[in-house]
């Protein structure tokens, strides 16, 4: 990179400091500081545009599986300081990343110091051996651990961690996470319910884990010990076109009742919902994943009545025996914004609608507006569900949902 190409670099990356700062990523001088100095551009493919790689909401993909799915990448930036907030790092602390991808170790080293230790693991030895060559070029060889391994188990030759970023999307958290966290420490992880994600700082209360931050997030799955596995539900229109539903968990027993529906009349119904065109809804599917029944989300192929009006639904779904219902938008009165709604297909589609249309107003009356209080409840304890309150059953544990 030649002394014209790093100007630039150093000038996206500070006027992306600024973007992350004034839309509340950036917290504290610490993190600021972190993100101004360690170079972005240094841990990315050589052939990503610097535009890109500067980009406030642009996940950089550095691995692909032979189907060609993302299975390492660099996280949108705006996640990676979010996360570095949730982790309230401070100077002296031992930090465990699980996920390598260099550029987030990097800043840790800097926001933890020459007394700090940071440790960075992964799965994939190809993954962790590009991460340490590219911190070695630029100078946090000696500063940063990486280690190939499966994290779900305990790290060898430590014994706590005073911090612990999970970089991959979890299904559930490791015990091993929970007995290598320090007392008081922090658990920063983007945990999966039902399909949905949220980047969730735990501290432990207790007996159990409880969420001081939630932020919205997407991130590639985890592999090992702690991978997933979604249910998926193909299902072909007229024409021969796939839909296909995808469940996290809690899939229908017998998704032979949905041959065909694709064939059948659409029916539709509308909340009276409605939301501004630059307010966030996010929460709503985060209420859907807990209390619509049959949740899932939505992919469709090209040639389908779905793809033709893509513009006019988001891929949330809710299956009713026969039928499924998803989330549609419609202009709202007087222009300001959009109406939620469902249409639906199968012979009870109109009861399919009408079930997530009674989810969309319950959350309008019960949990817009609200941040969501998350708690994690290992094996062995008894969750304290609040009334109104979501559960999750994992593996390993529970997860609850409230919204005060």
């Amino acid at each position: 990179m030649n002394d014209e190409t790093t100007d630039q670099a150093d000038e996206l990356r500070d006027k992306l400091a600024d973007e992350l700062a004034a839309a509340g990523y950036i917290t504290s001088a610490q993190v600021d500081r972190a993100f101004r100095t360690v170079p972005r551009h240094a841990f990315v493919p050589d052939s990503t545009p610097l535009e890109v790689t500067y980009k406030l909401d642009e996940a950089v993909v550095t691995k692909r599986d032979e189907n060609g799915v993302a299975i390492s990448s660099v996280s949108a930036a705006f996640v990676q300081t979010a996360m570095l907030e949730q982790a309230e790092l401070k100077p002296g602390m031992t930090v465990l990343e699980i996920g390598s991808g260099g550029v987030n170790a990097a800043r840790i080293a800097e926001i933890v110091g020459t007394d700090g230790q940071v440790v960075t693991v992964d799965i994939d030895a190809e993954v962790t051996d590009r991460a340490a060559t590219l911190l070695d070029a630029a100078g946090y060889g000696d500063r940063v651990t990486v280690l190939t391994a499966d994290a779900g188990h305990e790290i060898p030759r430590f014994e706590k961690f005073d911090a612990i970023i999970v970089t991959v999307g979890a299904w559930d958290l490791a015990p091993a996470w929970l007995n290598q966290l320090a007392e008081g420490g922090r658990l920063v992880v983007p945990l999966r319910m039902n399909g949905i994600s949220r980047s969730i700082a735990f501290r432990r209360v207790n007996d159990h884990l409880a969420s001081t931050s939630g932020v919205v997030c997407g991130f590639v799955p985890m592999q090992g010990a702690g991978e997933h596995i979604d249910a998926e539900f193909r299902l072909p229109d007229p024409h021969g076109h796939m839909v296909t539903l995808r469940f996290d968990d809690g899939a229908p027993a017998n998704p032979a009742l949905l041959d065909g529906v694709l064939a059948t009349e659409r029916s539709e119904a509308w909340s009276g919902v409605t939301v501004g065109n630059s307010e966030s809804f996010a929460d709503l599917h985060l209420w859907f994943a807990s209390f619509l029944p049959g949740f899932c989300r939505l992919a469709v192929e090209e040639g389908t009545e779905l793809a033709q009006e893509r513009k006019t639904w988001f891929p949330f779904a809710g299956v009713l025996g026969d039928s499924f219902a998803y989330l549609s938008v419609r202009p709202a009165l007087g222009g300001a914004g959009v109406e939620f709604g469902a249409r639906a297909y199968g012979p009870h589609g109109q009861e399919a609608a009408a079930a997530m249309v009674e989810q969309i107003q319950a959350w309008d009356q019960q949990g817009r507006g609200r941040e969501p209080m998350f708690a994690y409840w290992p094996t062995g304890t008894t969750p304290f569900i609040p009334e109104g309150s979501a559960t999750f059953t994992k593996t390993h544990g529970h997860v609850t949902i409230s919204w005060p």
